[in-house]
């Protein structure tokens, strides 16, 4: 039950942050530059407590092998919030987590088949109903401003998608976690340099600055430390599928929260891209067993 309840929180906690920045730059409470910086501050902050309350020490971070593997995390960290808090500006919350969501999961696929792996023909279709779930969700945007916030979305999963893979099989994920907020942070100053040279910042009002600290603090630093906490206690197809539950869940807080009801369009476009994916993961899963 413990297991049960954390992983909840770890969904709510990964829809929260969708819903946590339309509300912030909805309202133009905050700029997207602005948003990315404080949460990116804040979960460093955060998860650095947490590791210096639990007494955990590095493995492999002070090595050269180590550092650039952390490095290139962190960049990808820092890609993926950067483009996420632009993405929102044209983004409803429910689009922009099933796009996210969705491009995470296709990504890894990809990694999988650029590493060697062959995927079963029941796989092939599944992600071939992922893409056309894809497709005729973008169809009506295409000559529409909403488009550009789908592709920073995309790019934005993408970058989640390299991040969480090179994060799979760590040892100490907490830990890892840790070292890559924290790297992120030179990349904030230099991106807060940009913005104040070239005047691509508007500000931010102090509920701007308070949803974006809780963004990162909250529902990214806790939210991604209890995941990775209650991630070895569950199987790998059972994890891949609950995180299947997040565009539903943010979906469902933006209705409450935001005041945004999702379309039919999206609705269907939806449950097509999360029926090819868990296409995908079911079969991996029985072929996997099989093979065992």
């Amino acid at each position: 039950m413990r297991t049960v309840i954390l992983s909840c929180f770890a969904m709510l906690a990964f829809a929260g942050n969708s819903v946590l920045c339309r509300l912030a730059l909805a309202d133009q409470q905050i700029d997207p530059a602005t948003f990315t910086s404080v949460r990116l501050v804040a979960g460093a902050m955060m998860l650095v407590l947490i590791v210096l309350m639990r007494r955990t020490t590095s493995i492999e971070g002070s090595t050269p092998s180590g550092l650039r593997k952390s490095f290139f995390s962190a960049a990808m960290l820092f890609a993926y919030a950067l483009f996420f808090s632009y993405a929102y500006i044209d983004l409803d919350t429910a689009t922009g987590a099933l796009v996210l969501f969705g491009i995470v999961q296709i990504t890894l696929i990809g990694i999988g088949i650029a590493k060697g792996k062959t995927l079963h023909s029941f796989e092939w279709l599944g992600l071939a109903i992922a893409c056309g779930g894809f497709v005729f969700l973008l169809l009506p945007e295409l000559n529409t401003p909403t488009l550009s916030g789908l592709l920073m979305m995309a790019i934005a999963g993408i970058a989640w998608g390299v991040y969480t893979a090179l994060g799979q099989g760590s040892v100490q994920p907490l830990i890892d976690t840790k070292t890559n907020f924290v790297l992120s942070v030179p990349m904030v100053f230099i991106l807060v340099l940009i913005c104040a040279a070239f005047g691509l910042t508007t500000g931010a009002s102090s509920k701007g600055i308070i949803l974006a600290v809780i963004s990162g603090a909250i529902t990214s630093a806790l939210g991604y430390a209890i995941w990775y906490a209650v991630l070895p206690k569950l199987d790998t197809t059972v994890a891949a599928v609950i995180q299947l539950s997040v565009p539903v869940i943010a979906a469902i807080l933006g209705l409450l929260l935001v005041n945004e009801v999702p379309s039919l369009h999206l609705i269907v476009s939806g449950l097509t891209i999360l029926l090819g994916i868990f296409l995908v993961i079911i079969t991996r899963n029985r072929i996997v067993q099989n093979q065992t």
